[in-house]
């Protein structure tokens, strides 16, 4: 019998990453203590059931397995056996022939670009910013953040993401935007790491920019779900008095960086001659990477390049679609992950992918690495399961909270229907859950200990609702952007 001592495998702070909040740390090493000496929680829970639990731990996988939930923590894992004669009065959920996983964590996204999905296929990513995201981002109001969000995440949420690394982008020429993302978040039920994609050289100057980083940054010290940090659109689209004022307030604020890097050649290329070395070694030397850093796509990156990523310990968002529709590149996430850098997934935003199905962003992983390396081993499903897991939360620097399926962590999970078509006739989970599965099997997601979803639907937001006020938004939008070239709503 596997008892909850051995299962438990919440860290101590001999072990916690050197810049976890010291209270969290202290909070969940009392937890794994008291579990370890066997005093459960006397509350009622609730037994997630599943065929197969994908925990991202160890064990790997619970077979007929279940995972008790009280409050907003995963109580309990084991057998099915073991907990539910253990717990006999817990109320019990899932079935005997779902997949259970940890919810998803999307490392890299822009909910500010939620209304103008599906636009403008015919640029590469340069021509993309200067026609479409320059263009909306002065138009971009408080609203549209909120109800966008919403718009976005309901599509999150239904293919398993619970935690979102978002960098909302836009001009806040009229005072502070990015709360409203914050806003649609809490409600929703969504988990959040917020930034707001900060430039000076359009209409926004200086002051407005750090008045925005402020903004967010209180309404994220309100959240029941997000945390913030420094966001930082590119190099390029800052002067060196900004950087050096986002670098000072992410060291010195002790807050996390979230900024794109060198995901163009032309990037690589402008940066060199500027500055005489790429933007992964410009950031190294004004020290940007003293604060913890997720840096979004990573694709020219040569091998000085990686080696300075791995020795900052700064972790990579891999973008696989956007990359192949705006005709980015590949990145090399196989040799950064030998390197030991911890490589996350996005879906990045909607109008840089078009789709926020994070399903869809593992298969495309997977087949976008084997097709490059033309190796059916260069990423395979156990690989894609743990990049969307615990890989992601440790590039976030969050793999103490969420990430795994563990005693004492936060219950986020998926809950996976085993009678759907698709997922029947298991011969692997990860497999099944990696290539087979689309939004239309996800039929629970539990994030901080409630059902965001249930039944395949959304539960905190009415969708009718969000979708009418969403048109109207998105027709202001694009017609105050000028976008009548590109949007038949502009015209």
């Amino acid at each position: 019998m596997t008892s909850a001592s051995t299962i438990c495998t919440v860290r101590t702070g001999l072990t916690f990453g050197t810049r976890v909040d010291m209270q969290e740390k202290v909070a969940l090493t009392l937890y794994a203590m008291q579990v370890t000496e066997g005093q459960h929680l006397r509350e009622s829970g609730t037994l997630v059931r599943g065929a197969h639990i994908i925990t991202s731990a160890t064990p790997e996988v619970i077979t007929d397995g279940a995972v008790r939930i009280v409050g907003e923590m995963i109580d309990d894992v084991g057998t099915w056996v073991e907990l539910s004669t253990r717990y006999p009065g817990d109320s019990v959920t899932g079935g005997p022939h779902d997949i259970v996983t940890p919810g998803f964590v999307n490392t890299h996204g822009h909910f500010s670009e939620a209304l103008v999905a599906g636009i403008a296929e015919q640029y590469t990513l340069w021509e993309w910013i200067q026609n479409v995201i320059l263009a909306i981002n002065p138009v971009l109001n408080h609203e549209m953040a909120y109800v966008g969000t919403l718009l976005s995440s309901m599509q999150m949420l239904r293919s398993g993401i619970t935690t979102a690394n978002d960098m909302f982008v836009c001009a806040p020429v009229n005072g502070p935007i990015t709360p409203g993302v914050v806003a649609a978040l809490d409600e929703i039920g969504l988990r959040g790491v917020v930034s707001f994609g900060a430039s000076d050289l359009g209409p926004a100057s200086i002051p407005m920019v750090m008045d925005e980083h402020a903004a967010l940054l209180e309404a994220a010290r309100a959240s029941r779900l997000c945390r913030f940090r420094v966001g930082v659109a590119a190099l390029g689209s800052q002067t060196d008095e900004m950087f050096l004022n986002t670098t000072d307030l992410a060291v010195n604020g002790g807050h996390g960086v979230h900024i794109h890097l060198q995901e163009i050649r032309d990037e690589v290329t402008a940066t060199r001659n500027l500055h005489g070395v790429t933007p992964i070694a410009h950031c190294e030397r004004v020290g940007t990477f003293n604060a913890p850093t997720l840096a979004a796509h990573c694709v020219w990156v040569d091998a000085a390049d990686r080696d300075i990523l791995a020795a900052n310990g700064v972790g990579v968002a891999h973008n696989p679609v956007a990359n192949m529709i705006l005709a980015s590149g590949v990145c090399p996430v196989p040799e950064l992950r030998r390197l030991g850098i911890d490589v996350g997934m996005g879906v990045d935003g909607p109008a840089s992918n078009d789709s926020q199905n994070y399903l869809e962003t593992m298969k495309s992983a997977v087949l976008l690495q084997r097709i490059e390396h033309l190796e059916a081993t260069a990423l395979g499903a156990r690989d894609v399961l743990r990049m969307a897991t615990i890989e992601g939360a440790a590039a976030l620097e969050l793999d103490h909270i969420v990430g795994s399926i563990e005693t004492g962590k936060q219950a986020d999970l998926v809950v996976f229907d085993g009678d759907a078509p698709a997922l029947v006739n298991v011969h692997d989970p990860f497999q099944k859950i990696a290539y087979c599965s689309s939004p239309t099997d996800v039929k629970q997601v539990w994030v901080a200990g409630e059902r965001s979803v249930d039944d395949g639907e959304i539960t905190n937001v009415d969708q009718a609702e969000v979708v009418a006020r969403s048109r109207e938004l998105a027709r202001s939008l694009v017609a105050g952007a000028g976008l009548s070239d590109l949007s038949l709503l502009a015209r």
